[in-house]
């Protein structure tokens, strides 16, 4: 972690203000306790004026300034944005969408990946800010870039047409390969030469799922590559830890973040309440528990997030009194050791003029700011907590490439969305309770007692033979419907759905039976079940309900299969959150899985943190009435000692060190 204990930090735009704001700023900053400042992030334009004409006079000085008040630096390459002058002058560094029509200037990344002049001029800019930051004592992260992929991770233009012929072949080795791979037999696709081949640009038809999903990978690829670029340019003068922050969040999927994860030195993300949601806070804690896998485990950084509302959402809804606290606690509870923000003093002009910051526009006697100090004085009292990690023994398998599969064009239903299935399936086990690790498909599953695999629409071979072995080395398992049934090539595993869990499962599907968005369907348990049955037989697995009307009465709906020395549950359709918790519940209990939170809406959360000789429970109340838990110890947030029954106040979070573990 770039600072000691649980740090609090922010994005800083002194580019938009006057030297004698940047004074004020510090000053409350340093009142604030903030540990760490992000700056440079949007300063191409600034640090390089006109072509080859640098200028850090500005930079220079605030870098010394917050330096000469013990404010450590996260440090921007700057590239994020080009400046004006260069998309002047080469017009061809500007992303091409999938019509084929150019994105012009105005906005931000307004650059294709596989651009070649950007490429060259941005690491310009990067050898220049390396080389005069590198050995500053108050830089202690670099921050490459940022939010790479938001807008531009997908271009369409000739230069990256050429870029995904060069990853193709890698990938297939020949032509043959990838008219295998991609299936071109069908409607005549069949490609003779690599020259033949484009990016799956607009068509009248649906398109060759095979060319989109590989269009997928490579774009995340290409900007893996754009990183790995900056972070040589950074290495030759520092050896200060990289990073560039993630967008693990419900409205961005376009890069796959687990084979980013292993290339940055800090795992930090970008995570903002989204209220086009039905729960926010449900949201919130699956993407920190995602961003924890994706650090392995370890304390990652919580490198943007409001304090209040944001501005590009269709309602933008400011915090309730207490809610960024109790949001910030809940990152840290799910292993944030940093918490930082965007932005410092809210802008005055911009496209995010209205987007709340620590500074708001009304100035420092606000509710606002004082709950900024609140969070602050609650950070220090957590400090001993950083450098702990989350304690589970359940885990969620969740998948980008899965994601861009089961979304595709041409699907079963297309109200069947992977997002939303693995959000249902998580859940339900945050509303029994329990705690939850989101791993990789191939993550090693051998410490968990239940592994959840939600709508795992493709699964690789290997990936499919890790859960198999996961199971019959006495492992608990739970799939969802739709799951196992292409390879790693979008190609239909053959012979009865679910394909690659058929055997573990103990069910073969001759067929799926989607349902009508308004439909519904009862199992003989009570429950009911929507958008999805399946025309399903067992083979060794037993029901656990059937259906009692809808298309398929007397089918099984859920089933359990013993294999070897484990279990594999099935869930052939989407019941509803009730019904879906009940077999979650049975599915843990029979894993041996110990709740550690309350059962009930969710409204209530309990994680615990800790290591070999310390460990802390926290208890985030988000309900509007107070509750109680069992546990002993001190309660850091207070300071109160607390014997066997500690109180939680609606709309608070406590943290209490366990007087033994």
């Amino acid at each position: 972690m770039p600072v000691a204990g649980i740090g609090l930090g922010c994005d800083y735009n002194p580019e938009q203000w006057s030297p004698d704001v940047w004074r004020e700023d510090v000053r409350l900053m340093r009142q604030a306790g903030v540990d760490l400042v992000a700056i440079n992030i949007f300063g191409w334009s600034y640090l390089e004026p006109r072509p080859n004409e640098y200028d850090f006079d500005g930079l220079d000085r605030i870098v010394e300034l917050l330096h000469e008040h013990n404010i450590k630096i996260n440090l921007g390459t700057g590239t994020s944005s080009p400046p004006p002058w260069l998309t002047t002058m080469h017009p061809e560094i500007l992303p091409t969408a999938p019509d084929g029509t150019k994105r012009y200037p105005g906005g931000r990344q307004a650059w294709c990946p596989s651009s070649p002049v950007f490429r060259r001029r941005a690491l310009a800019l990067v050898e220049r800010v390396a080389r005069r930051y590198g050995k500053h004592p108050a830089v202690v992260l670099w921050h490459v870039s940022n939010e790479l992929g938001c807008h531009n991770a997908h271009c369409y233009d000739e230069e990256t047409a050429e870029a995904f012929r060069r990853w193709l072949r890698k990938r297939y080795g020949s032509i043959d390969g990838l008219n295998d791979g991609w299936g071109t037999s069908f409607w005549s696709q069949r490609y003779g030469d690599w020259s033949e081949v484009q990016p799956p640009r607009q068509a009248l038809s649906a398109r060759n799922p095979g060319q989109i999903l590989d269009f997928h990978r490579f774009s995340s690829d290409e900007l893996l590559d754009y990183y790995r670029d900056e972070v040589e340019v950074l290495r030759r003068h520092s050896t200060v830890p990289i990073t560039t922050n993630f967008m693990v969040t419900a409205h961005i999927r376009n890069l796959d973040y687990w084979t980013w994860a292993p290339e940055v030195d800090v795992v930090a993300n970008d995570h903002y309440l989204d209220h086009r949601l039905d729960e926010p806070t449900a949201e919130l804690a699956f993407a920190a528990d995602l961003t924890r896998g994706l650090a392995g485990g370890r304390p990652w950084m919580l490198m943007e997030q409001s304090v209040s509302a944001v501005s590009w959402q269709p309602h933008n809804l400011a915090k309730a009194p207490g809610e960024m606290i109790r949001n910030s606690l809940t990152h840290v509870a799910r292993g944030a050791d940093s918490v930082c923000f965007f932005q410092w003093r809210a802008s005055a002009q911009g496209a995010e003029k209205f987007h709340s910051a620590l500074v708001p526009h009304a100035g420092t006697d606000t509710e606002a700011w004082r709950a900024v100090l609140r969070l602050s004085e609650t950070l220090d009292r957590l400090d001993e907590v950083a450098g702990t990690t989350v304690d589970t023994d359940v885990a969620l398998l969740f998948s980008w490439q899965s994601w861009w599969s089961c979304d595709g064009e041409s699907r079963p239903s297309h109200a069947v969305r992977y997002l939303d299935q693995v959000h249902l399936a998580y859940n339900a086990l945050r509303e029994i309770g329990v705690t939850t690790d989101v791993v990789a498909p191939a993550a090693d599953l051998s410490r968990y007692r239940l592994v959840i695999v939600p709508c795992l629409h493709l699964v690789s071979d290997q990936e499919a033979a890790a859960i198999d072995a996961y199971v019959a080395a006495g492992g608990h398992v739970l799939v969802t419907f739709y799951s196992g049934i292409v390879d790693q090539d979008d190609r239909v595993r053959l012979g009865g759905y679910p394909g690659a869990f058929r055997d573990l499962l103990g069910v073969r599907v001759e067929e799926f039976a989607p349902l009508p968005p308004d439909a519904e369907v009862t199992l003989d348990n009570g429950a009911k079940g929507r958008l999805w049955t399946e025309r399903l037989c067992t083979t060794t697995a037993e029901p656990v309900a059937r259906y009692v009307d809808g298309p398929l009465p007397g089918v099984p709906a859920v089933t359990r299969n013993a294999y070897g020395a484990g279990a594999a549950w099935y869930v052939a359709t989407e019941l509803r959150a009730g019904a879906l918790r009940d077999v979650v519940r049975e599915a843990s209990r029979m894993a041996g899985v110990r709740p550690l939170g309350p059962e009930g809406d969710g409204s209530v959360e309990v994680v615990r943190r800790g290591d070999a000789s310390r460990s802390y429970v926290f208890v985030v109340n988000h309900g509007n009435r107070d509750v109680e838990y069992a546990v002993t110890g001190l309660e850091l947030v207070t300071g109160a000692a607390v014997d066997g029954l500690l109180r939680v106040p609606s709309g608070e979070v406590r943290v209490v060190r366990e007087e033994s573990i």
